[in-house]
């Protein structure tokens, strides 16, 4: 069995995995991850949840983690929040033996919708490429994770 995992990094974060078996067309799961927190949770709480969700998902096994690879943020806290985020990536698939790929979010919006940015690549939009390929997201964080997986698949291995 190979398995690989897509993960659109942030507080609600998309992700999705897919467990290929030989002979079969592979299982396929998705959902999305609320690390939101509260005036009562310290901060490394949403970075302790996802470690425990990405220690879930090695120990069943994973041949590969493909992520959103962000250059540039609309805000510091956004920022500070995907570094963390992505060191906690880092950090668990390096214990695991896990290799990881950061695939860039024109490259995914690309692959996805034929365009690399702007109108025509909106959010809306990659829901819609999402559904085309048979899949229903319950939210564009969702749909972002299942691109990244699939775009990692199909550029990348």
């Amino acid at each position: 069995m190979k398995a690989y995992l897509g993960l659109d990094l942030g507080t609600y974060m998309g992700w999705a995995r897919t467990d290929l078996f030989p002979g079969s067309g592979g299982v396929f799961l998705s959902g999305a991850w609320d690390f939101d927190i509260t005036r009562f949770d310290a901060p490394p709480v949403r970075y302790q949840k996802f470690e425990v969700k990405l220690r879930e998902h090695c120990v069943l096994g994973l041949n590969m983690v493909f992520y959103e690879k962000i250059l540039r943020h609309k805000g510091t806290t956004a920022a500070h929040v995907y570094g963390a985020f992505l060191n906690k990536l880092h950090e668990v698939c390096d214990e695991y033996g896990v290799p990881y790929i950061g695939l860039s979010v024109q490259e995914i919006k690309k692959f996805a919708t034929g365009k690399g940015g702007g109108p025509q690549a909106t959010k809306d939009k990659m829901i819609e490429a999402v559904k085309r390929w048979g899949h229903n997201p319950q939210s564009d964080d969702e749909a972002d994770a299942i691109a990244i997986l699939k775009c990692g698949l199909e550029t990348k291995l």
